[in-house]
């Protein structure tokens, strides 16, 4: 068992452990009042101090958040047995009914300790409960017939043993559902991941056959754009050429990060932006005046500003608005922004972000931008998320943190 569970098990533990000091005070008051019990007050008293403390104590040493073995755990249970133990010896022995409490910590035990551990606890309470019965005092005599009493006992036994058994495998169901989950988000991202890294491998192999075709072509432009005489058509040569530099410079960064000599440098968000109206100039960019238009980002982080960019055009595109508004902000050490399309919207009830490869909403997308964006948000310790926009289309914002140098705005 590991230090998450040590420290849930105990958590659990210090619950129940209430309980049974509560249930204690309250059946020393009953036995002795109620039901005219002459049973020792101070050992009982006493015993019922103790557990209280140490359950204090126990509050603190799991709050420390400190490691937690199974030798620990092993420990606040036999403590646990021994109060049990001093408790049933000064009140009947054999003879009192609780007794069988014994089986509830050894219930608890075997669900949430090693097999080793969870042997130890049972061979303490065999022990604990032969030493209550060859050691314990009689019960005395009371108002009620003692057969009676025993009875009665028996039952409230059981009930309780059934409440402390239900609150704990209550508790622990759910802390296994919710570990099981955190496993299948750990399988997706472990999967998601090594098909990054495949496609990044196949993307360098790429880079290299790409590499001299661009340049051939952005050559012929050249050569083309020299001996056009219309003013028009070297336009749009220019524009032609642009692109397919911007696209020999994609090329070349796609083995940049496999080499730690020549790794990529940051870009700004002007640069960003420039680029994305290279390729989409068809689209109307809105952005708030005050946007940090010198911040210098990591790579990754100008891939994922380019990828909501670009999502959001095309949304607004198919629904004839081609336009899209981009707020970005620098507050409190972190860089937050938000891109709003102008397309249908989405239904509220499906709304989810792809978080794995080749998963693209779009009908000719190839399912990687977003994918990739949510690697470098989980990367960097940050949250994406997507929310209607009011009237029309969807929000896609993200918080990213900021290193101490990089939070100049402009």
């Amino acid at each position: 068992m590991d230090n998450s569970n040590n420290a849930s098990f105990l958590r659990t533990l210090c619950s129940l452990r209430w309980l049974a000091t509560a249930g204690q005070a309250v059946t020393i008051l009953v036995a002795t009042w109620a039901l005219g019990l002459a049973l020792p007050q101070p050992p009982l008293w006493a015993g019922v101090a103790a557990l209280a403390v140490f359950n204090l104590y126990a509050r603190w040493r799991v709050g420390l958040e400190r490691p937690i073995g199974p030798a620990t755990a092993f420990g606040h249970v036999l403590v646990d047995v021994v109060v049990l133990t001093w408790m049933i010896g000064w009140s009947g022995g054999i003879a009192n009914p609780f007794g069988s409490l014994f089986l509830v910590l050894i219930a608890l035990a075997a669900f949430a300790l090693p097999l080793a551990w969870g042997l130890a606890v049972a061979a303490a309470c065999v022990l604990g409960y032969a030493l209550s019965a060859m050691f314990g005092l009689p019960l005395p005599a009371g108002y009620f017939d003692p057969r009676m009493l025993y009875l009665f006992g028996v039952a409230l036994n059981f009930l309780l043993c059934s409440v402390v058994v239900v609150v704990f495998t209550t508790r622990l169901a759910f802390s296994l559902r919710r570990r099981e989950q955190e496993l299948a988000t750990l399988r997706e991202r472990f999967a998601r991941n090594e098909g990054i890294v495949t496609l990044a491998t196949h993307a360098a192999s790429v880079a290299h056959e790409l590499n001299t075709p661009l340049a051939t072509m952005t050559l012929l432009v050249d050569d083309i754009a020299e001996q056009s005489r219309q003013a028009e058509l070297r336009e749009d040569l220019d524009t032609l050429r642009e692109l397919l530099v911007l696209c020999h410079e994609r090329v070349l960064a796609l083995a940049a990060p496999a080499d730690r000599s020549n790794a990529q440098e940051a870009i700004t968000v002007q640069e960003v932006l420039a680029q994305w109206r290279l390729v989409r100039p068809d689209v109307q960019l809105q952005r708030n005046l005050d946007a940090p238009m010198r911040l210098r980002l990591e790579p990754g982080v100008g891939h994922l500003l380019m990828v909501l960019l670009n999502n959001a055009a095309d949304a607004s595109e198919r629904a004839g608005r081609p336009r899209v508004d981009l707020e970005l902000r620098v507050a409190s050490g972190q860089l937050l922004g938000e891109v709003r399309d102008y397309g249908a919207g989405f239904d509220t009830a499906k709304a989810t972000l792809p978080n794995t490869l080749y998963d693209s909403g779009k009908r000719h997308g190839m399912g990687v931008g977003l994918a990739l964006s949510h690697a470098t948000v989980e990367r960097l310790a940050g949250e994406l998320w997507m929310q209607p926009a009011q009237g029309s289309g969807a929000r896609v914002g993200f918080r990213l943190p900021l290193p101490v140098a990089e939070e100049t705005t402009s």
